[in-house]
Parts: C-alpha cells; sequence; structure tokens
C-alpha cells in the first residue's frame, strides 16, 4: 500500500472541520432550547390573569407580556408611528403614544395597527385618544424591543407629520412600554391589537441535526480517502 501524501494534514483539515461542525450543532441546540423556553413563558404569561402595573414595573423583565392594569392619561401630542408593520398583508404603522400614569410614571403605550395613507406624504387616520383619566390594560413589554432610531410623529391634530421623536430615551420614558388591549372608554379597543410573535421554536434543531450529519460525513470522506491510499 502506498503511503498517503500528506496525510497528517489532510487528517488536521479535518478535524478543525468536524470541531466546527460539532461547535455548529451545539449553538443551533441551545438557540433552540432558548427559543422554546422563550415561548413557553411568552405562552404562560399570555395565560395568567392581569395584575396592576405598579407590581411589575421595578422588575419588567420578569413579567414581560403579562397582563397589566393601570390608570392615567394620554398625550396626544407625543404619538409615534413604527414603519414597516403589516396587517393581513396591507402596509400600515402601529401607533404609540405617550402616557402618564397615576403616579407620574411615563412610558409609551402602543394602540394597534393602523393602514397607511394613500401615499407617503398623507397620514394614516389615528383615532382620537380620551381626554382626562382613564384606565387601561395592555401587555407589558420591555423597550428594547422598540426598532431604535427616530420616526414620524404627529400632532395633536393628527393632520401632518410634523417633527422626529424616539422611543426609547428623548423623553425619559420608562424602560417598558405596554400593548393596549382595551380600557375604560370603548375607543381604547384597538381594530387591530399589536401582534403577539410567532411561536414556533423554529429549525434549530433541525439545523443542529444537519450539523451533526455533516460531521459525520467528514469522518466517513476521510477513512475513504484513507483507505484508497
Amino acid at each position: 500500500m502506498q503511503r498517503e501524501p500528506r496525510a497528517i494534514f489532510k487528517s488536521l483539515v479535518a478535524v478543525l472541520l468536524i470541531v466546527g461542525c460539532l461547535w455548529a450543532a451545539q449553538w443551533q441546540y441551545h438557540r433552540g432550547v432558548d427559543r422554546h423556553a422563550r415561548n413557553a413563558m411568552i405562552e404562560a404569561h399570555i395565560a395568567l390573569p392581569p395584575i396592576p402595573l405598579k407590581l411589575a414595573r421595578t422588575t419588567p423583565k420578569k413579567f414581560e407580556w403579562r397582563s397589566v392594569e393601570t390608570s392615567g392619561v394620554f398625550d396626544s401630542k407625543h404619538q409615534i408611528l413604527l414603519r414597516n408593520r403589516y396587517s393581513e398583508g396591507t402596509y400600515g404603522f402601529e401607533v404609540l403614544t405617550l402616557f402618564t400614569s397615576s403616579d407620574n410614571q411615563r412610558f409609551w403605550v402602543d394602540r394597534g395597527w393602523v393602514q397607511a395613507g394613500k401615499s407617503a406624504t398623507t397620514p394614516p387616520q389615528v383615532s382620537a385618544v380620551p381626554m382626562g383619566n382613564v384606565e387601561i390594560r395592555g401587555r407589558l413589554r420591555l423597550d428594547s424591543s422598540l426598532p431604535q432610531g427616530s420616526f414620524f410623529a404627529l400632532p395633536a391634530s393628527g393632520k401632518t407629520l410634523v417633527r422626529e421623536l424616539n422611543a426609547q430615551s428623548r423623553l425619559h420614558t420608562e424602560n417598558f412600554y405596554i400593548d393596549l388591549l382595551n380600557g375604560s372608554d370603548s375607543s381604547l379597543t384597538p381594530s387591530v391589537t399589536a401582534q403577539l410573535p410567532e411561536l414556533s421554536d423554529g429549525p434549530h434543531m433541525a439545523y443542529a441535526l444537519q450539523w451533526l450529519f455533516f460531521a459525520g460525513l467528514i469522518v466517513y470522506g476521510r477513512i475513504l480517502i484513507r483507505r484508497s491510499r
């Protein structure tokens, strides 16, 4: 039998490829585990009864997606349109309105989806918020899920797009916001509420098995090359 040329080099390359495949398989596996745990948390929190916001405000991460209740006033002078939001294939925006609770917390309330205007210069039809103190109920969300940067803002009249606001820090709001579900006024119930994420575990486990299969192919191929010599 002839000696295989560069046998050590070929074996080293094979080992490196196998290690890479095993690392990728482990990475995909842990992504799948994390996603499954997050989906389970969301499903569990959505099913729980609402609690007062004051019980969750100090540790919002622990209560994300939980229904909360609070009271306060909307500030119609500070509204944000989040771009690139779709409902049943139709382009539109999600409307965020600044809210001040009775205990002086300021945060954004996602009042749901609205269809875009006929053109880029035509603002969407946004329903007015009730005047005075109201009670609201919605899902608690972390503000890290809001897009970064500045967005179109609506004045109180809702007729023109006038300036830009930052949903995270420009107005020194809390590090959470609320997806509105309903409130003490019937007009607070969104026609299209903010959508829940897709609660699927995704393809991560399948990808993990795929990388293990690739590692096995490398081992098999290296053996075949070795035997052919």
